[in-house]
């Protein structure tokens, strides 16, 4: 049985039958983090962009476990510099791995990284799909994206300031089509304090998906 750990902000890890997948790891300095970053050991590092709060430990989780690092290829490249296995990836690039399948899609925010671009990453885990949308405003394509994959649980920023918020995740999980939506990037600091339960009334309601609100540390059974 495939699990979502959530790890607080827009840290998830992804685990089954001794794989370990973490996405966008930041522990080191994050209010909300449940364990350091040395407590994790994992196979896999996805990282959708370059800024603190969604990179700060990507290289010392990856050197640790020998990991290796994927994401676009100017953040990869940078990565790979500091001395951990990277596989570069860009928008729109699909690619199997031993755990299933990772797609990159486009996220509407700022790439912390000359050259670069934000991303989101579809992950098929074992059978399970999982859209992680990286910090993304809302945008007309999540409608493909939904048309595309068949995605079982959306991670959804909803924290509004720096990404989408509520009002507007709720279009985002209708035009996805997920099954399960679970929101992210919301309280960790004051100013994208939300209410997170108002979305999640107003999201089961218009949206027709289940939302779950995980405290850090929680977990979903997938």
């Amino acid at each position: 049985m495939a699990r979502l750990v959530y790890y607080g902000h827009a840290t998830f890890g992804l685990y089954q039958d001794g794989t370990g997948l973490v996405i966008d790891p930041w522990f080191t300095g994050n209010p909300r983090a449940p364990v350091r970053a040395r407590d994790i050991r994992c196979q896999y590092v996805l990282v959708t962009h370059n800024h603190a709060d969604h990179a700060t430990d990507a290289a010392a989780i990856a050197r640790a476990s020998d990991a290796l690092v994927i994401s676009t290829f100017e953040l990869a490249t940078a990565l790979g510099e500091q001395g951990v296995r990277a596989h570069p990836m860009h928008l729109g690039g699909q690619r199997r791995f031993d755990f299933g399948r990772v797609r990159v899609t486009p996220a509407y925010h700022g790439s912390g990284i000359a050259g670069g671009h934000a991303a989101g990453f579809v992950v098929d885990f074992f059978g399970k799909v999982v859209y992680h949308a990286g910090d993304t405003a809302l945008f007309s394509d999540l409608k493909l994206l939904g048309e595309l994959e068949r995605i079982q649980v959306a991670l959804l920023p909803i924290g509004d300031n720096f990404t989408m918020g509520p009002d507007d995740a709720v279009l985002a999980a209708r035009w996805l089509g997920a099954a399960h939506v679970v929101p992210m990037h919301y309280n960790t600091f004051d100013v994208i304090e939300v209410d997170v339960e108002a979305f999640k009334r107003k999201a089961e309601a218009e949206a027709g998906c289940r939302v779950t609100v995980l405290e850090p540390g929680g977990e979903l059974e997938l």
